[in-house]
């Protein structure tokens, strides 16, 4: 990894705050190594009095040892957490007049959560920070208006391989760096389980589109049609 990208990130993150006239950051913090990464981050660029994680769990889904990460990290970057479970909130949706579909259930988490980080942003004259990846971002592996819903998307400019690349580099810990990448919506699921194939191969073909090559093998034509169908995602709702 060239350290200049990261260079970058810093400078342009602090560039930001300072345009938008703020000075803290709040995180929703998974145990994961992308929002670990974007809270090294926002500590190197703010420092971490003025840095706040979020843990957000759905104890019903047995996610402890997520928890315990996420809070042992905060703990090391010496920013405030709080751990605010969302079982509670999400179960008011079960009173609907409808029943949910298996998707509706797991991306009403991801929305939840997104307005627990703004009520505290608005609470607290803060940024959310989105912890999503180049792989996320470009595949819309990500729930709108959940965690794809922030001020600014820190890592949005590094693929999945290079997250990891950047959190050997900064010294994240090997338990959070080894982990196996999940959304965390359903028991057992997993980013790679879900899309099909390894982030190592994800990311390679990501580059070559990116580079303007076609889609010809499966996997390719497979990744281009999962593109194509959510580039809404990243887009604004159009005004008919």
């Amino acid at each position: 990894m060239n350290n200049s990208k990261v260079d970058s990130i810093i400078a342009n993150l602090k560039t930001f705050f300072q345009k938008a006239g703020k000075n803290k950051a709040v995180i929703g913090m998974s145990g994961g190594v992308d929002s670990a990464l974007v809270a090294k981050i926002a500590v190197m660029v703010l420092g971490a009095e003025n840095v706040t994680a979020l843990i957000l769990p759905n104890n019903n889904l047995n996610q402890s040892e997520s928890v315990s990460d996420a809070m042992n990290y905060s703990k090391d970057l010496g920013i405030k957490f709080e751990i605010i479970p969302i079982e509670d909130c999400i179960a008011k949706f079960d009173n609907l007049p409808w029943e949910a579909t298996a998707i509706a259930s797991m991306n009403i988490q991801a929305r939840a959560r997104s307005c627990i980080l703004y009520h505290y942003a608005n609470s607290h004259d803060a940024l959310v920070l989105g912890t999503g990846n180049k792989s996320e971002l470009t595949l819309g592996y990500f729930t709108k208006y959940g965690d794809g819903g922030c001020d600014c998307e820190v890592i949005g400019s590094l693929y999945k391989t290079e997250v990891w690349e950047v959190a050997k580099e900064l010294g994240l810990p090997e338990k959070i760096i080894q982990k196996t990448p999940t959304a965390q919506l359903a028991e057992g699921q997993t980013d790679e389980g879900e899309i099909g194939m390894k982030y190592a191969e994800i990311d390679e073909i990501l580059k070559k589109f990116e580079q303007g090559a076609t889609a010809e093998t499966n996997n390719e034509k497979k990744l281009w049609d999962r593109i194509q169908a959510n580039k809404h995602k990243g887009e604004l709702p159009p005004i008919i």
